[in-house]
């Protein structure tokens, strides 16, 4: 899903490609994308640009006359910018925005279809978009750590819950929380107030390289490789890779759709998390730490009974010559030729065979 560093870096560059552009025509080209009817899509025709801002992870889109296009991404959603008229994608294809200048291509590789565009009039309209989540940019340390303890709730899913924290998801969460070196799952009630400090300044700082990280590969042009997983991240996908700071394996917890990675070293004293689900089937077999996980996995590998040699095939014993004695001379011999069919005695046809009397008839 595109986070505040992807739709940031969408908002920007849509701001120097579309404002003071005329909206010339609006392609929608899947039924499921555009959740409101009023306005219409026909009614913004022509309409100029005049702002475009985040809302949370929303893309908000502003024209002439006081409405607004707002675009959520969700998970898979991604915006293109091609040359205007550009043809909208058959199979991921959603809608397009035609300026003079180019078209914006709305695309979403899922067939969930959570991707949405809403068309709405009055900037009041757009409260009911707004989850209420705090900017960790402007935010102090005290209300950092005042909407953090508001909720009791494991930290990753306290930083991912769009009504406590703004524009913050699954992936930056991990790469968040190993760079302030705690567990995914450490509970906000238990946090400290010096761990809540170095959470704060993690999410501003990561947030903020990502976000220049972006612009830097962008440059001039449009953010058309928008993903979660990317090489330089330290956790985030990299399971069974080693954490770029103490090259511990990093490690990983599936849960519904989303993931949480981390490093057992640098952020949980070398413990391994429990699996809500696996780990409750092993139980007592779940390793809690890494020695004992290495230790089981080298105990296995002992047990392991060595491959067996293929066994050697039984000589092939020599065909016995085939007979060319005819099945007369055979039978003088008294035998049966080798090559003689079986001998299938064959059932009398039943014109042959004698009939049933039948009952009389007293």
């Amino acid at each position: 899903m595109p986070e505040l560093p992807d739709v940031t870096v969408y908002v920007e560059r849509l701001r120097a490609l579309v404002v003071g552009q005329p909206l010339e025509a609006m392609r929608i080209a899947s039924p499921f994308v555009l959740r409101t009817v009023s306005p219409s899509p026909g009614e913004l025709r022509g309409a100029t640009a005049l702002s475009v801002e985040r809302l949370g992870k929303r893309i908000i889109l502003g024209v002439a006359g006081d409405r607004y296009l707002v675009i959520h991404l969700m998970i898979a959603g991604r915006l293109r910018w091609k040359p205007r008229g550009e043809k909208v994608p058959g199979k991921v294809g959603l809608a397009a925005f035609d300026f003079p200048n180019g078209t914006l291509i709305f695309t979403e590789a899922s067939p969930k279809k959570r991707a949405s565009l809403h068309l709405v009039a009055g900037r009041a309209g757009l409260a009911e978009f707004d989850r209420g989540g705090l900017d960790v940019f402007t935010a102090t340390a005290a209300q950092f750590a005042e909407r953090l303890r508001s909720e009791r709730h494991t930290i990753k899913r306290a930083l991912t819950d769009p009504t406590l924290f703004d524009g913050i998801g699954n992936a930056y969460s991990d790469e968040i929380l190993h760079a302030a070196k705690l567990s995914p799952f450490r509970m906000t009630s238990s946090i400290s107030d010096a761990e809540i400090a170095t959470l704060h300044d993690a999410c501003v700082s990561t947030l903020n390289l990502w976000t220049q990280r972006m612009r830097d590969e962008v440059g001039d042009g449009f953010p058309d490789k928008v993903t979660a997983f990317r090489p330089e991240m330290a956790v985030h996908g990299k399971y069974g890779q080693p954490c770029p700071v103490c090259g511990t394996k990093v490690q990983r917890i599936v849960y519904a759709d989303n993931e949480a990675n981390y490093c057992p070293t640098c952020q949980t004293e070398g413990r391994l998390l429990a699996d809500r689900s696996l780990s409750r089937l092993l139980k007592d077999d779940w390793p809690r730490s890494l020695d004992e996980l290495d230790e089981r996995r080298a105990q296995r590998i002992a047990a392991a009974p060595a491959v067996a040699a293929p066994p050697t095939a039984a000589p092939i014993a020599a065909a016995r010559p085939v007979s060319r004695a005819s099945p007369a001379a055979s039978r003088r011999a008294g035998g049966v030729a080798a090559d003689a069919p079986p001998v299938v005695a064959a059932a009398a046809p039943d014109s042959a065979r004698k009939p049933r009397k039948k009952p009389r008839v007293t």
